[in-house]
């Protein structure tokens, strides 16, 4: 075997070397009072070279006679990736202050997830993408169980690896189908010879089941809510954008490479799941009082809009899914970093009544919120609203009458999360309290955070180079 083959796979390695450094700084420094300090700085410095660099891969890659390939789309949603998680190290510095004794293992943790995934995008193979799968799936485990004496992280870690263990279970059920009926396991020549009959049909079935669960949508989703809300608020921020983001242009790519000839099949599915998971979730969401609670089901709406990319069956969808989860990275952690300094400076608090009077305290923290709010509703001229135009764009693009009536019920939902939306910004400006959050500043930290996902907010719907480069890239 020729192992310069692995220099084919950049990023991976690159994260590997991360996960290295990490290791022997934790390791070295371990009785140290700076090693948090050295930590965050050695992690955070080799994260920003890492999408640069991913960044400067100018040809599509492949190894191991095609078990990995990474193609220019991929390594975008990488590049994508690989800037969320480094927001999500930068905003989880409060956090990570109280968890001294811990701070390595929750780098080398979040890392090693991000390899998951990373592996999981550029599979070739239904093997590899299970390993990278995995891969993924029981580091993020680990991190919703961080603060292990809380008895809701517990609680939420429990059902996280539960559920991920039975849609593993059913998702290998599938595959097994895939490999009976066509005596492969290479993505390539699965969709060579795929036809529709009553093995593959199943395979699909089990196969987007089980990917469904990853992806929370409906009705794949009751262990999102409990999940959230137990994990620590830095983790459930990276569970809300970054895990969605590989697993959906993962099931993206997969639905259009490998089962394109039973695209009317998977097309069907898809209608179901986006319908159900834009409006059950956005009637769950009115209803909740705690706000991870409230951002979960958000999430599992913006899962149905993410996917309404994907029943176009086109370039347009690869384009406009890419790009619709870029913006909602940063909005979704912009949202997630207020939450977590109000969380760390108000006693662990996170219901939605914590934040009546808001603004009259902390106007500057009210305010980026309230943009934030405003781009996942979709309002203009933010970011949002364009990443919703060009899915539904994508999603009309075959032209048949059911994606019609698929998106105009999306855009009904988006006046429906309009309003829960509000309901936050009507606590923070307009509900009286006795004793609203006191006045604090924010961290170092967490304005740099704050600072980067407001001006992808405002900059990313308006800056047009940012969407033709991924679109180029998707071509």
């Amino acid at each position: 075997m020729n192992y310069g083959q692995f220099l084919n796979m950049i990023p991976e390695f690159y994260l590997v070397l991360i996960l290295l450094a990490v290791f022997v700084v934790d390791f070295i420094m371990h009785r140290s009072e700076k090693k948090l300090d050295v930590l965050f700085a050695v992690t955070a410095a080799l994260m920003v070279v890492l999408p640069v660099r991913i960044a400067l891969m100018s040809e599509p890659t492949e190894a191991f006679g095609g078990l990995y390939v990474a193609s220019s789309a991929v390594n975008v949603m990488k590049v994508i990736l690989a800037f969320g998680t480094l927001i999500v190290i930068i905003m989880a510095q409060p956090w990570v202050a109280t968890q001294k004794r811990l701070a390595g293992e929750f780098y080398v943790l979040i890392i090693s997830t991000l390899l998951g995934m990373f592996v999981m995008m550029s599979s070739g193979n239904f093997l590899l993408f299970f390993l990278g799968l995995e891969m993924a799936s029981v580091p993020l485990a680990c991190m919703v169980a961080f603060d292990r004496d809380r008895k809701n992280s517990a609680e939420g870690a429990a059902k996280y690896i539960l559920v991920a263990t039975f849609s593993s279970g059913v998702m290998l059920f599938g595959i097994s189908f895939i490999y009976a009926a066509t005596g492969t396991l290479y993505f390539d020549d699965v969709a060579a010879v795929i036809t529709a009959k009553p093995l593959t049909i199943m395979g699909l079935a089990f196969f987007f089941s089980g990917l469904g669960f990853k992806i929370s949508l409906v009705p794949f989703h009751f262990w999102t809510a409990d999940t959230y809300q137990g994990a620590p608020t830095p983790v459930t921020g990276y569970l809300s954008v970054i895990s969605k983001g590989a697993a959906a242009i993962t099931l993206c790519i997969i639905l259009m490479k490998v089962f394109q000839p039973m695209v009317e099949y998977w097309n069907y599915m898809l209608y179901i799941v986006i319908v159900l998971s834009i409006t059950v979730a956005n009637l769950f969401a009115i209803r909740q009082s705690e706000l991870k609670r409230f951002m979960a089901f958000s999430s599992i709406s913006q899962a149905g809009y993410i996917m309404l990319a994907v029943v176009g069956n086109g370039q347009l969808g690869i384009a406009s899914l890419t790009y619709y989860v870029l913006v909602y990275i940063v909005a979704n952690m912009a949202v997630f970093t207020v939450i977590n300094v109000v969380e760390q400076n108000n006693g662990g608090r996170t219901d939605m009544a914590a934040y009546n009077g808001f603004y009259q305290t902390n106007p500057k923290l009210s305010f980026l919120m309230t943009l934030a709010l405003f781009s996942l509703a979709g309002i203009p001229p933010f970011a949002g609203m364009f990443s919703k135009f060009f899915v539904f764009m994508a999603g009309v693009q075959n032209g048949e009458p059911m994606a019609y009536f698929v998106v105009f019920i999306a855009l009904v939902n988006t006046v429906v999360s309009l309003y829960y939306y509000l309901l936050i910004v009507k606590a923070m400006y307009i509900t009286k309290t006795d004793k609203p959050l006191p006045t604090f500043k924010s961290d170092v930290n967490t304005k740099a955070a704050l600072a980067i996902c407001t001006a992808g907010i405002a900059l990313f719907g308006v800056v047009s180079c940012i969407y033709e480069w991924i679109a180029a890239a998707g071509m």
